[in-house]
């Protein structure tokens, strides 16, 4: 599990933060309601966080199952990360949902908004970084934001205002990009390595 450290609980909180994107996906939750699905917010809630939580402690077993290493999943998540801040940015749509759940709790609130291909790869690039414990820390947290958007949401909108929503979108797809490129940085630093020994 490793020790408890500050600087790396926010520096996880803030990178899944990003990634889940729980601002940016109030307009989508509240395209939901007007269509008249409904969104449980302790639901998702709970089934987001299973679902990352056990990726986090079964992802590692799939990966050797499939005998992928944590720094070669990192680098591939740098790449997803960097495509879903581009998404942010540029406002273009890469990751498309065209699932054929229709429940609006399930899909697609936890799947793919809030347990989705970003949220995975970035929970085990993190692992190739930091302790377990402050990962853990940070998606509990993180949880307990969507949470109360979840409850909150037209009082956010309201509050926060399109403009406001939209600006906090794009802030957090620069600090992804950023994220995505030290993350590509540094596990390819670490795939190099492992070539120069296996030579």
């Amino acid at each position: 599990m490793g020790t408890f450290d500050l600087q790396e609980l926010l520096s996880a909180f803030i990178v899944l933060f990003a990634v889940i994107d729980i601002f940016g996906a109030i307009p989508i939750i509240l395209d939901q309601k007007q269509k008249g699905r409904k969104v449980d917010a302790l639901r998702a809630t709970v089934i987001a966080f299973a679902l990352l939580l056990g990726f986090f402690f079964a992802g590692d077993m799939m990966l050797r199952l499939f005998q992928v290493d944590i720094a070669s999943f990192a680098v591939a998540g740098a790449f997803v990360i960097f495509l879903m801040s581009l998404e942010m940015i540029l406002d273009i749509e890469i990751f498309k949902n065209v699932g054929p759940i229709k429940e609006a709790t399930l899909v697609p609130l936890v799947f793919p908004l809030l347990a989705g291909a970003g949220s995975f790869t970035t929970l085990l690039s993190l692992r190739a970084e930091y302790a377990s414990v402050n990962i853990i820390v940070a998606l509990v947290l993180n949880m307990a934001c969507v949470f109360f958007v979840l409850k909150m949401t037209g009082r956010i909108e309201r509050l926060l205002g399109k403009g406001g929503i939209y600006v906090i979108r794009k802030f957090f797809g620069i600090i992804l990009l950023a994220i995505s490129v030290r993350l590509f940085t540094a596990n390819l630093t670490s795939l190099f390595e492992q070539f120069h020994v296996l030579k």
